[in-house]
């Protein structure tokens, strides 16, 4: 009678947290989000302008697109789909129990270890997809889904319209119309198919249970030897040398073309990156491994100094990026883009309910966000890793360069990082 009195008081209280948590980390996705139409938006590497000579606002239906020009419609759209293509990896809630532990949740500490993540996985999304590839789905999720996105869907997926507006004095908006049926889906190609099951596996290998092998269980066994457990809070520069270990011991034939090197006191030595990425495969075979570099840096002492500011967004303007593993204090953000002063960020903060990513055609759809956010520059913790891809040795050699250039925009007194022999 004990041991049941016990289970029903666990019972209630895991329904109570759950429901907690759904009432505190549901507003990230319900704040709207102001982007100027006279500022280029960059988004890893990838520049778009949504300058026009036409006045107005967009609604949040699109409802006035007749009245703007065609190419400023067209970027806004490849935006969107764009940022709705990267995966996001936020809170969960009902997952398998983590091991020496009671926890079956991440909400309110795993939030950097999920920017990790999502750093990680747009790595591995340049090495199996490209730069260039966008989810088919972006801009049409099922509408039929029981995910958190079914209820969101038509007002978020279309709020970075919304948000072209005039920063100060908006507009009341008319009234979204309904919106129209999804047609069937229509026939992929080979290469379509192709790209979609990469998809669908770069998703899985971030599935929250213990066999995945860059999944939050995994991730936490890594942190034990940095002295880290379930529920602690997780920095930048630990994460970085997690999702290093982690790379090295996944045993994914897929994955041995891919290695992990974490920068030295703000060092990338040369040589070590170039031996890492020819090193030998599991296979025996001689090959040049794919490079994710993490650079653990610091911008300013208890706050971040805004000289860093040209540098940070120089760094988020070039192909090699793979964001930012950083954000306010204690509040971790994936850093993907930016806008003037202000920096575009993907929000880990919100809690989702378990997707179990081994079933076959498990939903995609709460592991791409809708919605982009922006944050000031100045609000950003000095904290913070910096990730990059290179594939070849030859791309290394010029990221090494675009990365020395960026030093330019540093001030003397500014710690520097860069490629050293």
């Amino acid at each position: 009678m004990e041991a049941t009195g016990t289970d029903e008081v666990e019972k209630i209280k895991s329904k109570f947290m759950s429901a907690w948590h759904n009432m505190k980390y549901s507003w990230v996705l319900k704040t709207k989000t102001y982007f100027s139409r006279n500022s280029p938006v960059f988004l890893l590497g990838k520049c778009y302008h949504f300058k026009t000579e036409e006045s107005g606002e967009l609604s949040t239906d699109g409802a006035n697109f007749d009245k703007i020009n065609t190419e400023i419609s067209g970027n806004v759209e490849e935006f969107r789909k764009d940022f709705i293509s990267r995966i996001w990896l936020t809170y969960r809630e009902e997952f398998p129990q983590i091991k020496g532990s009671a926890l079956t949740t991440d909400c309110g500490w795993g939030c950097t270890l999920r920017t990790g993540q999502m750093l990680l996985a747009q790595g591995l999304m340049l090495h199996f997809l490209g730069r260039a590839w966008v989810w088919p789905e972006a801009l049409d999720m099922d509408s039929d889904s029981e995910s958190w996105t079914s209820h969101t869907v038509r007002k978020l997926t279309a709020s970075f319209e919304a948000s072209l507006t005039a920063e100060r004095d908006p507009k009341i908006l008319p009234q979204p119309q309904a919106q129209p049926q999804r047609g069937t889906r229509r026939n992929w190609d080979v290469n379509e198919r192709r790209n979609e099951a990469y998809h669908r596996k770069i998703i899985s290998w971030f599935g929250d249970s213990p066999l995945a092998a860059f999944g939050l269980h995994q991730l936490i066994e890594y942190g034990k030897k940095s002295g880290k457990m379930a529920g602690d809070w997780y920095g930048p520069a630990v994460v970085a040398h997690i999702l290093r270990k982690a790379v090295e011991e996944a045993k994914d034939p897929e994955l041995q073309g891919v290695t992990v090197y974490v920068a030295q006191d703000c060092t990338v030595y040369s040589s070590d990156v170039i031996d890492r990425q020819c090193s030998f495969m599991d296979s025996g075979k001689a090959g040049t491994k794919a490079v994710i570099i993490l650079v653990p840096v610091r911008l300013g002492g208890e706050r971040t100094n805004t000289d860093y500011l040209e540098f940070v967004k120089g760094i988020l303007s070039l192909e090699y990026c793979v964001g930012i593993i950083g954000g306010r204090p204690k509040q971790s953000y994936y850093f993907a883009g930016f806008q003037d002063d202000s920096l575009i960020y993907m929000d880990p903060h919100y809690c989702q309910s378990f997707v179990d990513v081994s079933i076959k055609d498990f939903p995609l759809e709460s592991f791409h966000c809708p919605s982009p956010k922006k944050m000031s520059f100045k609000k950003m913790d000095p904290s913070c890793t910096i990730g990059f891809y290179c594939r070849t040795v030859q791309d290394f050699e010029k990221a090494s360069e675009e990365i020395t250039k960026k030093q330019a925009l540093l001030p003397q007194t500014a710690t520097h990082f860069s490629p050293h022999p």
